[in-house]
């Protein structure tokens, strides 16, 4: 098994990785549109997406795998009203090779969320689960 981390504060302070890699599968934390590195966030829910997006693929590119090996993700959205404007976001990054999915209306951590992503990957065969070589 191998922890993926940005060393974000977020983790530090909470104590958790950004992924996990456990054997074929990488099981990715639920994912904001924070830039990790800026600590900033946008206001708007799509520039939020697509950060949320730019970070996962981010890390699963430290796990050696990308979006066309999701298998399930889980968004949770703190406004209803907001999911028609997020979709065509979520199918833009998924939409290709689309995996399983659930959206859930949910109050998150800091008001200023607006998104968030939680995702599973399967590795493909020949990936080396603890990324080297």
């Amino acid at each position: 098994m191998r922890r993926i981390s940005t060393n974000s504060e977020f983790e530090k302070a909470v104590g958790y990785s950004r992924a996990v890699v456990d054997e074929d599968y990488v099981h990715v934390s639920g994912t904001t549109g924070f830039d990790y590195e800026t600590i900033t966030i946008s206001d708007d829910v799509t520039e939020q997406a697509h950060q949320v997006f730019a970070n996962i693929a981010r890390t699963l590119a430290a796990a050696r795998c990308s979006f066309a090996d999701l298998v399930r993700v889980r968004y949770y959205i703190a406004d209803a009203a907001d999911f028609e404007t997020l979709a065509p976001v979520f199918k833009q990054y998924l939409g290709p090779n689309p995996p399983a999915a659930t959206a859930v209306i949910a109050q998150l951590i800091d008001p200023r969320i607006k998104v968030e992503i939680e995702a599973t990957a399967r590795r493909r065969n020949g990936a080396n689960p603890q990324g080297e070589g």
